[in-house]
């Protein structure tokens, strides 16, 4: 499955706050609960909570943190 050029955005924003909400409810729901019993469900809880948040703060701030990040790297000297 491709998508259009124009989607790109909204393509990365879907795809990296998968991965990073994945991760991070995993790893904290699994630090302040354990892997016991009921660790499936209240890891979903955190995750669908979290992803649309990551979501929108992903697709609304990349742009302008990509902007600052090549502000930040130093260009190479002639």
């Amino acid at each position: 499955m491709f998508f259009p050029p124009r989607l790109a955005p909204l393509v990365f924003s879907v795809l990296m706050s998968v991965y990073m909400v994945t991760l991070m409810t995993f790893v904290i729901t699994w630090v302040n609960t354990g892997l016991g019993e009921g660790f499936a469900g209240r890891w979903w809880r955190a995750f669908y909570i979290a992803w649309p948040i990551a979501f929108a703060l992903i697709l609304l701030g990349a742009p302008r943190l990509q902007r600052l990040a090549a502000k930040l790297i130093r260009k190479p000297a002639k």
